[in-house]
């Protein structure tokens, strides 16, 4: 047993030198250390990736102009942006937007073709009775109605048929003057020259009368009035009983075979609309058909108020499908079918002083480029220069990647890529998200509600912009969700510059009142 007992003392010495030996050949790391120091190796490829590309700062995620040389979340929870050496715009203005943006903006593209410009003038109008057409019967003398042959509003009549009889005690004795002066001429034609003479000219003044009164087939105290055209009833004042004076319109009767189209047409296309062109004219009455019309008369004056001119266009309605009052749908054909270069009319960035498309050039790489247009279809717009057929260019929030791309640019002129503290710089350009309500266009002005603006430390609130060309929400009806850009002019003036509809946006909440901005 003490044998046993010394062998194992002798072990554990043993291996108490050794462990000092090892401890002192390597010095003890704290445990924080060693953690870092296993994290370290499978984190050393990622580290070289990162080296690849060299983050200067992190901008807002909803392009507002402040920065941070670390990442953080702004107020909504969002993780700031980071911004790479090589996203810096060059002379060229190319600038680079991250896929998670571009996503996040909804961006599209569409390649620039050669085909036909669709430049037809389009116009609203209304359907209208032709003037010519129309006929009123009213007699020119007093009576009454004993009977009526057509008694309702939308009879159709033909021209000859009997409308209505009428008794008149002026027509019986201006018939009984007649029948006397016409008996005396003749008695007295052999005995009496002179007063035959007489006679004879009395029943001729007579005969002028009843011709003057329009009865001078009827010499009768019962007079049948007929339909002086063919046509339908629009108006019907004879009532069977009735008394009626001189003058009085009894019955208004229009042909409608034919009618107009009274249309506006704005000052713009004026110079593209001649008399005689054809034009297509559908109906909501009467979906997926179209008539066929052609312009008869351009009228000379011009409405101050819509700058617009009334164009009369006159079509057959044999089948009476077209009715008065109808809404309509012109399309005048204009310009010719050639194929030349366009873009969707959505590519096109016009601020009032620039007109530019964003070239998508891949990855994530996108070029403003300034162009110079012809004539706008209903969908596509000629591009005379600046384009090339097979060029895409983006179509759908192009104008945020515009304002982002000028953002930019600002900022690196701005920043310092190597602040140590948050640089912030002067705003001068915003995005936001809201409601378009209405459009001033006398004022230049629309209302708009939108969220919280944090740059501005705006709350919520519905307010007044003004706006660079109030042809940017032409197609934009009210109440419709938007994303916007504005920029500050004068003080306490704000001017959108860009304003897209966003699909499946929820409204932003009103506050109520006009902001006193």
């Amino acid at each position: 047993m003490t044998t046993i007992a010394i062998a194992v003392a002798i072990a554990a010495g043993a291996g108490y030198w050794f462990a000092q030996v090892q401890h002192a050949a390597t010095p003890a790391a704290p445990l924080g250390a060693a953690n870092a120091t296993a994290a370290a190796a499978p984190a050393a490829p990622a580290a070289a990736a990162e080296g690849e590309r060299k983050i200067l700062y992190y901008r807002n995620p909803m392009g507002l102009p402040d920065t941070s040389p670390v990442p953080k979340k702004d107020s909504m929870g969002m993780d700031y942006i980071p911004v790479y050496a090589d996203d810096k715009p060059d002379d060229s203005g190319t600038v680079v937007v991250s896929p998670a943006r571009i996503q996040t903006l909804g961006v599209k593209t569409a390649a620039v073709e050669l085909r036909a410009v669709d430049s037809a003038v389009r116009a609203s109008g209304r359907i209208e009775i032709d003037e010519r057409t129309q006929v009123v019967v009213a007699p020119r003398f007093e009576g009454w109605i004993e009977r009526l042959h057509v008694n309702a509003v939308g009879d159709p009549v033909k021209k000859g048929q009997p409308l209505f009889t009428a008794y008149s005690p002026e027509l019986q004795s201006t018939g009984e003057e007649l029948r006397i002066a016409e008996r005396l001429a003749r008695q007295s034609a052999t005995e009496d020259p002179v007063a035959s003479e007489s006679a004879r000219r009395l029943a001729e003044a007579t005969r002028a009368r009843l011709r003057n009164l329009e009865v001078a087939g009827q010499a009768g105290a019962r007079q049948v009035f007929h339909a002086p055209v063919s046509g339908v009833v629009l108006e019907k004042e004879a009532i069977q009983g009735g008394r009626f004076m001189p003058g009085e319109a009894l019955f208004r009767i229009a042909d409608l075979s034919k009618v107009w189209i009274i249309a506006d047409v704005y000052e713009q296309d004026l110079a593209r609309v001649q008399p005689g062109q054809r034009a297509q004219v559908t109906l909501e009455a009467y979906p997926g058909r179209s008539f066929e019309a052609r312009v008869g008369y351009l009228y000379p004056t011009l409405d101050a108020a819509t700058r617009s001119t009334r164009v009369r266009l006159e079509l057959d309605n044999a089948q009476g499908l077209l009715r008065p009052g109808m809404f309509a749908q012109v399309s005048l054909a204009a310009g010719d079918a050639s194929p030349r270069t366009v873009v969707p009319s959505s590519a096109i960035i016009d601020d009032g002083e620039r007109r530019v498309v964003l070239i998508a050039l891949g990855e994530g790489r996108f070029k403003p480029q300034p162009v110079k247009l012809g004539e706008r279809g209903r969908e596509v717009v000629e591009v005379l220069e600046g384009v090339a057929t097979g060029d895409r260019v983006v179509v759908s929030a192009n104008f945020l990647i515009d304002s982002e791309s000028q953002l930019k640019a600002a900022l690196s002129n701005l920043v310092e890529p190597d602040a140590g503290d948050q640089s912030q710089a002067s705003p001068t350009r915003y995005e936001a998200q809201g409601t378009f309500d209405a459009l001033d266009a006398e004022g230049g002005s629309v209302t708009m509600t939108h969220g919280e603006i944090p740059a501005l430390q705006w709350p919520a609130m519905t307010m007044d912009f003004m706006i660079a060309d109030p042809a940017l929400v032409k197609s934009i009806a009210p109440g419709s969700p938007v994303r916007f850009v504005f920029e500050a002019g004068e003080p306490g003036e704000y001017i959108i510059t860009g304003i897209e509809p966003v699909a499946g946006t929820a409204p932003a909440p009103s506050a109520g009142g006009h902001g006193g901005h």
